[in-house]
């Protein structure tokens, strides 16, 4: 189970956000078996889905993301609902590529270039949709794209995953500042100086968690914190619901032509 801490700072007018997310990247690699760079992909789609989630006011209330990259590891897909479960996957499991000259995993060679879909349903007659473009395939970035070209909200947002020897997460999480409206230009410049502190997000929440980050960079701040938890949505009950929309003839054709649905 993860952790999400949230925070007003500068006076109310920065929203802050600290999220550890390793629980969930080691749940995602145990059930998918995925490769260190696989894993590096998915764990930081996943925190910055589960930050996404955070937002959606309703328990029934869902969100996807689509980052379809010309990558090595083709599409990268996760999904959140307002109980903050999340959940997802990565077409090529298995990708790997030579490390960067800096020795990091190279997620953008993972993801390529592309464009990222986000699909929210909100309990409207039609869902919202907003596209951008991969600005660099690093995923934080590209988030951070999203939300001032489809959101038109201002987003500084540093996500890391970090995968030990033997291919278990030792740490995964993010760091996200909003700015609220009349935030002044000082609170603004200060929150992106913060920004900067938290290039190695993932080293710092396994050697002192996203509590320790709290402490450490937002003592004064009063936070809220969440549980999200991988978890499929995915049920008997469900299945037979999506079933049931196919028809009764189709399924019987179904199953006499191949023998099972």
């Amino acid at each position: 189970m993860g952790k999400i801490y949230k925070a007003l700072i500068s006076d109310g007018q920065i929203s802050v956000a600290v999220l550890d997310t390793t629980d969930i990247v080691n749940a995602a690699i145990k059930i998918h078996n995925l490769s260190p760079l696989s894993a590096a992909g998915l764990g930081r789609a996943l925190t910055a889905t589960a930050f996404m989630a955070t937002s959606l006011k309703d328990e029934n209330f869902r969100l996807s993301v689509t980052i379809s990259g010309d990558g090595v590891g083709g599409r990268i897909i996760t999904a959140a609902d307002g109980k903050l479960h999340i959940r997802g996957s990565i077409d090529n499991k298995t990708a790997d590529l030579p490390l960067k000259e800096n020795g990091k995993l190279n997620v953008s060679g993972l993801v390529g270039k592309g464009m990222m879909t986000v699909v929210k349903s909100m309990g409207l007659k039609e869902p919202y949709v907003g596209k951008c473009r991969i600005v660099s395939g690093e995923i934080a970035e590209d988030f951070t794209a999203y939300y001032a070209y489809s959101e038109q909200q201002p987003t500084a947002m540093a996500l890391g995953v970090y995968i030990g020897t033997d291919g278990n997460c030792l740490g995964a999480g993010g760091v996200v500042f909003q700015p609220l409206p009349g935030a002044t230009d000082e609170s603004i410049a200060e929150a992106e100086r913060l920004i900067s502190e938290f290039n190695d997000v993932s080293k710092q929440i396994s050697e002192i968690g996203g509590k320790g980050i709290c402490d450490k960079y937002f003592g004064g701040a009063q936070f809220t914190e969440a549980e999200p938890k991988y978890e499929c949505n995915c049920s008997k009950d469900y299945i037979d619901k999506v079933l049931l929309t196919v028809g009764k003839d189709e399924l019987i054709k179904t199953a006499d032509e191949i023998g099972k649905v």
